[in-house]
């Protein structure tokens, strides 16, 4: 079981294993590797710093954080995802309660069929629990262009910081890293998204959550077993998670909105 708030050098930190997972090849331990050469692609890792650095520009009125911020975002490629839909019944939604006890998760109500060959199922998506107050905005994340418009909105009369901050947007299209799929989730207050995603053994797992600032969000990853591979109770919208599935197999991750409005969050994979 892991523990990781967001921070300023997710970028470059991995997420260290509290606890030995049992051998991985009866695939019926925790569903990680501590021993790999796979390598983080950064996509999501980026792009979660990104915002980070967006709200602290922000908050602070400060054109050059927002820019540096704008730049980062602009350098993944991020392809929009469209999620099926995860079938409830599939899922033990009583077990999904994540931020009340940390050491229950969403998880499969039976075994979920680990991916033996041709097309793993899609990612997929399904939403617990009773809507509360859904008074937000309508305002999702901000993008790479957003944060370019929001410098050279707090650049004002700086004709100089304006002109590199067009440079830099200018600049943004080339040398992009590899890229990260974005799914977009509307989650009220006191609800939770179920989702189901597939990675494949000995390939670095990301993903990260991006919300509007509205609202809290706490997360739990757990692997086809029930066994919890990370989770975040911070009190923050932007969560990091990183990992090495040990087998192919599919991952539950819950987002429990905590706060008191609507918060409408990207999920980030790679």
């Amino acid at each position: 079981m892991k523990l990781k708030a967001l921070s300023l050098t997710l970028a470059t930190t991995a997420l260290v294993a509290l606890t030995l997972p049992v051998i991985a090849q009866d695939q019926k331990g925790p569903n990680e590797s501590l021993t790999t050469d796979a390598k983080p692609t950064g996509a999501p890792s980026t792009l979660a710093l990104a915002h980070e650095l967006y709200a602290l520009g922000v908050a602070d009125g400060d054109a050059l954080t927002v820019l540096t911020a704008a730049k980062l975002a602009a350098s993944v490629d991020v392809t929009t995802g469209t999620a099926a839909a995860l079938d409830p019944a599939t899922v033990d939604s009583g077990a999904a309660q994540t931020t009340r006890k940390k050491a229950a998760a969403a998880a499969p109500a039976a075994p979920a069929p680990v991916m033996k060959e041709g097309e793993p199922r899609p990612v997929a998506v399904t939403t617990f629990g009773t809507a509360g107050n859904d008074d937000a905005s309508d305002n999702a994340p901000p993008d790479a262009a957003a944060m370019f418009a929001k410098a050279t909105e707090l650049a004002g009369d700086d004709e100089a910081l304006k002109g590199l901050i067009a440079d830099a947007e200018a600049e943004s299209s080339r040398g992009r890293i590899g890229g990260s799929i974005s799914y977009e989730s509307r989650l009220p207050t006191g609800m939770y998204d179920v989702w189901e995603i597939p990675y494949f053994g000995n390939s670095y797992a990301e993903l990260a959550v991006v919300g509007d600032g509205d609202a809290n969000l706490d997360l739990t990853i757990t692997d086809e077993n029930g066994n919890v591979i990370c989770y975040d109770v911070s009190p923050s919208d932007q969560v990091y998670c990183d990992w090495v599935p040990a087998w192919d197999g599919y991952f539950y991750v819950t987002v429990e909105n905590k706060g008191g409005k609507r918060n409408t969050y990207y999920l980030l994979t790679n």
